[in-house]
């Protein structure tokens, strides 16, 4: 095969491509999700110089407890609450009318912008995140007392004993370490919501483990690559890495399987937002 036509073919294999990627980021979504896990990697692209890009996901887990990537978005500059506006615009434009639960990791501002795109969304906060902040601005010498310390505030019965047990944390700790109560108090209004749900609904939505794995499978490609020439290479980059992901299912079944019991959970609890059997 002659160069040219080798060329030739690689055009229209990356036409194809892009046109199966943009209907992708553009099909219509499920009307309600159980929740919704959000995160930001950060990518190498070449734009005039290499510069660091936030390039976002978002992973949703429908009301069968399936869970899918719901798209992959190019940011500019660091990552912000206001960028993160235009990413849940385009869900909901693209069908998300409620989300129970989104989970994401404490960034300052989100809540305010949840609630004008889905005003009855409840914003949680990674407990996981928490905690491992927490480790990192401590010795270690002191880890195995602190996880004592920590665990009766994340396994607390409701938010009261939770500030409880937060205030003997601060008693204990406060003054060696003021920067973890610090920690802890601005993210409280985010930590709390989960307490007020059964265990198998706090199980599923106090960390964002599920697109944290999601984010590793992201970065080991990026990694490979180094940096992307443009924006477009990244995002195509990041599209094949999601459509290669559980290509047997085994690995949703398993989601599904595990997610169960917290769904028969959430149809009681947002009883008045699930979807009867004659509108689902």
């Amino acid at each position: 095969m002659w160069p040219r036509d080798t060329l030739l073919l690689q055009q229209q294999a990356n036409a194809v491509l892009c046109s199966v990627m943009t209907d992708w980021s553009h099909r219509p979504l499920d009307a309600i999700y159980a929740a919704v896990f959000i995160d930001a990697i950060v990518v190498k692209v070449r734009d005039g110089q290499v510069a660091n890009r936030p390039f976002y996901a978002a992973i949703g887990v429908s009301l069968d407890g399936e869970k899918d990537i719901l798209g992959l978005w190019a940011g500019s500059g660091g990552e912000g609450a206001k960028f993160w506006m235009s990413v849940l615009t385009d869900l909901r434009n693209r069908g998300v009318k409620d989300v129970f639960f989104l989970v994401c990791y404490g960034l300052k501002g989100l809540p305010e912008v949840v609630t004008n795109v889905w005003p009855r969304t409840i914003v949680q906060t990674c407990v996981i995140h928490l905690i491992r902040n927490t480790f990192r601005l401590t010795s270690r010498r002191y880890w195995n007392e602190l996880k004592r310390d920590i665990k009766p505030i994340y396994t607390a019965v409701n938010a009261d004993a939770a500030r409880a047990a937060f205030d003997d944390l601060a008693d204990t700790w406060g003054g060696r370490y003021p920067a973890v109560i610090r920690l802890w108090d601005n993210a409280w209004a985010e930590f709390v919501p989960f307490l007020d749900y059964n265990l198998e609904i706090r199980k599923v939505i106090c960390s964002t483990n599920a697109i944290e794995s999601l984010n590793a499978r992201y970065r080991r490609a990026v990694k490979a690559r180094g940096h992307f020439p443009i924006e477009q290479a990244a995002l195509k980059c990041l599209y094949l890495v999601t459509r290669s992901l559980d290509p047997t299912g085994t690995g949703r079944t398993r989601w599904t399987m595990r997610w169960k019991p917290a769904l028969n959970a959430f149809a009681i609890t947002f009883s008045d937002r699930f979807p009867t059997a004659e509108s689902y």
